[in-house]
């Protein structure tokens, strides 16, 4: 019978839909490096999220696999060149995680803000901070939005409701209806980081995005200024950043991605002008149901032909 692994934490709707395609389904959410190399030869098909590795050494003992399944966006964490040599599909369902991923910017853009963390912790502690809470407002502010793929057309389209103005970067070339219909100005990137009131980063990681921001362009950045990274924690050079936030180069942050999950700087998670959320830009409902089943139907058409 043909066999899938499923890795990681699953939507439970996306293993029922392989059940229907005649798949027996292994659910080992927990599993660890050593116990997939030890069992990945048995299997037909493999479903992971971001914690699974699917590497050369997970490869290379994977005798009958024919397709990997990554429930969400990236595959930083899979050996592409690694699976092509072994003619194994690799599938993914970027459009899952879309709306949650912008929502959770939007929502951390207002938090910043509004300082609505510092309001919550100040209220529960008995001290009505009134005075110290004054804020700002989104409403003609400029967003500048590195990497203008789904979801970075995602958050431009809400904060473009904002009445935000929105400058972009990206690689390609973003055509005419895009820029019209969202009111967007493509930029190079050094404009970008130097014009831009919030900072929102949407590439992959790869050693050309590796440290992508670091000293030199929190330097460029407004003193009064936010960075929000929820792509990949390599993006973004952490110490640099610590510096930064320390020293009131920017005026704060938004993490929910980091160079090591999860993050161990001591400085950074002890600063007032961060927020830091552990990976949770997916983390929704709807998302997961969406990633689970655009995942398990791709895995089933590739293991059906």
């Amino acid at each position: 019978m043909t066999k899938v692994l499923i890795c990681d934490q699953f939507d439970k709707a996306g293993m029922e839909l392989l059940k229907k395609g005649s798949i027996e389904v292994d659910y080992k959410p927990s599993i660890t490096p050593e116990e997939l190399k030890a069992v990945i030869g048995g299997y037909d098909g493999v479903i992971v999220r971001s914690r699974t590795k699917v590497r050369q050494d997970v490869i290379s003992l994977a005798s009958r696999l024919k397709v990997i399944g990554r429930a969400g966006v990236g595959l930083d964490n899979i050996d592409l060149k690694a699976a092509e040599a072994r003619n194994i599909k690799v599938v993914n369902a970027p459009e899952a995680l879309t709306n949650a991923v912008a929502e959770l910017i939007i929502g951390d853009m207002i938090a910043l803000v509004r300082d609505i963390y510092k309001a919550t912790s100040t209220m529960k502690s008995g001290v009505w901070a009134k005075a110290e809470l004054m804020g700002s407002e989104l409403s003609g502010k400029t967003l500048g939005v590195v990497g203008f793929g789904r979801i970075g057309r995602s958050v431009a389209r809400i904060a473009k409701a904002m009445n935000m103005k929105i400058l972009a970067y990206d690689v390609i070339p973003i055509d005419e209806k895009t820029r019209n219909e969202l009111g967007v100005q493509q930029k190079d990137l050094l404009s970008v980081i130097k014009e831009a009131d919030f900072i929102t980063l949407h590439v992959p990681a790869s050693p050309e995005t590796k440290h992508l921001i670091n000293r030199e362009k929190l330097g460029l950045m407004k003193r009064n200024a936010y960075l929000i990274n929820a792509s990949r924690g390599d993006v973004v050079d952490q110490e640099d950043l610590v510096q930064a936030l320390k020293t009131g180069l920017i005026k704060g942050a938004a993490l929910d991605v980091y160079e090591v999950e999860p993050p161990t700087n001591k400085e950074l998670l002890s600063l007032a002008n961060v927020i830091l959320t552990p990976h949770i830009g997916g983390e929704t409902t709807e998302a997961q149901l969406a990633a689970a089943t655009i995942t398990a139907q791709k895995v089933l058409d590739v293991l059906s032909g």
